[in-house]
């Protein structure tokens, strides 16, 4: 009798030792930046050098690929060195639609780097169907996604969206990072690519950097070894102490997501019948205007990320922040830890996020202790 391994115990059984004749129940850090080469030639351990692969990163892109469902995947140095890497598969002339609301750095990538190779690109409200057929234009051969949309944490149909960017030829990758495969599968959802800042979630104490992407079962073939000659050539690769950190993260994400899940969901409802907030943006209230997507795209819930604005600027909005003592205000999401941002301040003036608007990432603290932080804060 055969039966489906759930999550929780694939992302244990996935990231045991492989190899290790010690019987170590913890996996072994292999720092070596070369390895042995035999008389011949040859490379008995199969690995010639980190730079082209390592045992450490071999375990994590395999984890991925298990916990996702995928065809391969590959690990970088960052969540922004595995977007530049899908960036760096198309060549000039190409067209790619990216997201009205996202994360600025992709933004700011498409416009200050790649527009100088040629590379062009539209901003487009993923949510509106409409707008995103009206945007795809003969030279589209990427579609870029994000749901939930950082910082606005907007909804877009994933299936939808795939379909049309297949049916026009084009590639859709999306942005999971908010979510890891433990809310939402978008390879399952018809993308081609998923990408991770695996330095979030996956890692879940802020101590590492890396990324990753994951490829699904119908990404053409050759898209995995342009990936694979990037990441060689290029070398922005995690070491292997950070791929030991994430695979190590990867053993408790689901626990650890699901509390925090539980945690943002009652901080929001909160922050929702509070007067002193002006807006809680949040997929899982039932006011979202996205919000019955959400139930089908993340059935088991709809992340531990969420916004509110409160005042009427910046100014009133940094004060709020400034009466917090259990939120960090820092950069960043996923830890265990809660933080906090004001999101404007750090994409800059050209920026679409609203003034008053701050980014809450929940950690897994007392929900208590959370939601009475913000009572004395808005006091």
């Amino acid at each position: 009798m055969t039966r489906k391994i759930q999550f929780e115990t694939l992302a244990i059984q996935s990231t045991e030792p492989q190899g290790d004749e010690s019987g170590s129940v913890a996996n072994a850090i292999y720092p070596s930046t070369t390895f042995k080469r035999e008389a011949d030639g040859s490379y008995q351990s199969g690995y010639i050098y980190t730079r082209d692969n390592n045992p450490n990163r071999q375990l994590l892109e395999q984890t991925l690929v298990q916990l996702e469902g995928g065809q391969a995947a590959f690990a970088f140095a960052s969540g922004m060195a595995a977007i530049s890497a899908v960036l760096q598969t198309l060549k000039a002339g190409d067209h790619v639609l990216i997201p009205d609301d996202a994360y600025y750095s992709v933004h700011a990538a498409v416009k200050e780097v790649f527009a100088r190779w040629g590379l062009a690109h539209t901003l487009v409200d993923m949510t509106n169907m409409g707008a995103v057929e009206a945007a795809i234009q003969d030279t589209t051969t990427l579609v870029w996604l994000e749901s939930p949309s950082n910082p606005l944490l907007k909804i877009s149909d994933i299936r939808a969206i795939s379909k049309v960017a297949h049916e026009n030829h084009a590639l859709c990758v999306v942005d999971n990072t908010w979510c890891t495969p433990v809310l939402q599968r978008p390879l399952e959802l018809g993308a081609d690519v998923v990408m991770y800042s695996t330095t979030k979630y996956f890692g879940g104490h802020s101590d590492c950097l890396s990324g990753a992407l994951v490829m699904g079962q119908q990404a053409p073939d050759e898209l995995a070894s342009q990936l694979k000659n990037i990441q060689k050539l290029n070398g922005a690769v995690p070491s292997p102490f950070d791929c030991w950190l994430i695979t190590r993260g990867i053993k408790t994400l689901h626990l650890r997501l699901m509390k925090q899940v539980e945690n943002a969901k009652k901080l929001a409802e909160f922050l929702h019948h509070n007067d002193k907030i002006k807006a809680v943006h949040f997929p899982d209230l039932a006011h979202h205007p996205q919000h019955d997507l959400a139930q089908v795209q993340m059935p088991a819930g709809c992340g531990a990320m969420l916004s509110v604005q409160v005042g009427h600027n910046q100014t009133e909005a940094m004060a709020i922040i400034s009466h917090l003592k259990l939120f960090t205000t820092a950069t960043s999401l996923g830890g265990i830890e809660s933080l906090v941002e004001h999101r404007k301040s750090v994409e800059g003036d050209d920026s679409l996020t609203p003034d008053n608007l701050i980014r809450i990432s929940v950690g897994i603290e007392h929900i208590d202790d959370l939601i009475f932080d913000w009572q004395q804060a808005l006091k």
